[in-house]
């Protein structure tokens, strides 16, 4: 049907070939660059769609609209696209974690022990509940169950980011629930290194793998983010506080962080939480302390989410693994309201229960850590580390739906048109 409707512009097209030279051939489908710019543009419209008539955080809609348009659906995302858009998506990662770790106040959780009580116990839970669920209920071996465990322990520090944002929320809760996703986003970076050892030891000839890569993952990821947040901070105080120039700085240091950390094999996302952590933890004269990521970097979250939702390996769903990957939602969920509902910290019962609610969201962060892993020994890692990734594919829906209802329920959002793009 395609064919007989594009004869005529071919023939048409290569008649005038003969006389204009300088014409490429008929091109037989579209530039993979502009069919995703294309679908980016729908992306955005059916995140805004749910949001104006479905009231769901918009990232939902980016997510769905990579899920229709990828590889496991309709294919128009290719893999090949995805490999070629990668680099863009760590970018946009990348400086989502950067955020998430400027808002890590480890000055104010030394000298709040409930907080740091309430976030040891909710990371201990979470991950010991999520171990033996996969260890001992799916039958996945200690290496495996550890890895899933590490993957999915942590909320999705983009998705709360952004949903706080676009529900304009300001309080208590809202601020427990960045600290907690945060923290635990902190805690499953140190565990995922140790997981990467644990995994080359079990399936590695050379002993030196399962020694030196988590070694260089950390380090790596360490020495990258001094570097670049030492020479952000010294650049940025030569230029007047809260200008462009400094916005400028701070994006552009983290794209270049984003780019050595590629380079050396360093996972962006750890890179980028850790040099953001250090920004706010070493900028004592608050030369980037009211500095703000632009509101661009609602675009780069389109493009993160819509290759997100392509990057889900639908096209292996059975049954058994969904209702596996529920199961350990249910067990994460259950392991993290218990461990909030129980630590105090200062907040009524309920907003503790709500706190519990808001940091449920598994996304971006879990997806990378995920193909990290699986990367390692692509014939075993990839069917081993199916669980985590459902789990993800089905938190993509539901995690920002939840995230947003405990922002609402606490009374702490404003109500207005101005968030994200729109």
């Amino acid at each position: 049907m395609l064919t007989d409707i594009l004869s005529l512009p071919r023939s048409l097209w290569e008649d005038l070939q003969e006389r204009l030279f300088f014409l490429p051939p008929f091109p037989d489908q579209i530039d993979s660059l502009a069919l995703f710019s294309l679908l980016l543009v729908i992306g955005l419209f059916i995140g805004e769609w749910l949001r104006a008539h479905v009231g769901v955080p918009k990232v939902i809609g980016y997510v769905l609209a990579g899920t229709l348009f990828g590889p496991a659906l309709l294919g128009w995302i290719t893999i090949e696209t995805l490999a070629q858009i990668r680099p863009i998506a760590d970018a946009a990662l990348g400086l989502l974690m950067l955020e998430i770790g400027r808002r890590l106040d480890l000055r104010w959780l030394i000298h709040n022990r409930d907080l740091l009580k309430a976030t040891l116990g909710e990371i201990t839970l979470s991950f010991v509940a999520i171990f033996f669920f996969a260890y001992a209920l799916v039958g996945l071996i200690p290496a495996w169950a550890a890895a899933a465990a590490a993957v999915t322990m942590a909320s999705a520090p983009a998705v709360v980011l952004l949903t706080v944002e676009e529900s304009n929320a300001q309080g208590q809760v809202t601020e427990r629930i960045v600290m907690h996703t945060a923290l635990s986003s902190a805690a499953a970076f140190i565990v995922f290194a140790v997981v990467l050892g644990v995994v080359h030891a079990e399936y590695s000839d050379d002993w030196l793998n399962a020694v030196v890569h988590p070694l260089w993952v950390g380090a790596g990821a360490l020495l990258i983010a001094w570097l670049i947040a030492s020479f952000a901070l010294l650049v940025a105080g030569l230029l007047p506080k809260r200008s462009l120039a400094q916005v400028f700085i701070l994006v552009a240091t983290a794209l270049l962080a984003v780019g050595i950390a590629r380079m050396l094999a360093v996972p962006v996302f750890l890179t980028l939480f850790v040099m953001g952590v250090m920004l706010a933890f070493r900028d004592e004269r608050r030369v980037l302390s009211y500095t703000a990521l632009p509101q661009g970097h609602w675009l780069l979250a389109i493009i993160l989410f819509v290759v997100i939702g392509a990057s889900l390996p639908w096209q292996d769903f059975t049954w058994l693994t969904g209702f596996e990957a529920l199961g350990l939602l249910i067990v994460r969920a259950l392991a993290k309201v218990a461990a909030l509902a129980w630590a105090g910290g200062g907040l009524p019962l309920a907003k503790r229960i709500l706190v519990g609610v808001g940091i449920q969201p598994l996304s971006a962060t879990a997806v990378f850590m995920a193909y990290e892993l699986a990367g390692l020994y692509p014939e075993i890692g990839r069917s081993a580390l199916a669980l985590p990734l459902f789990a993800a594919a089905i938190m993509e829906i539901a995690g920002p739906a939840l995230c947003r209802f405990a922002l609402l329920r606490s009374g702490e959002t404003v109500e207005d048109d101005k968030g994200g793009i729109a």
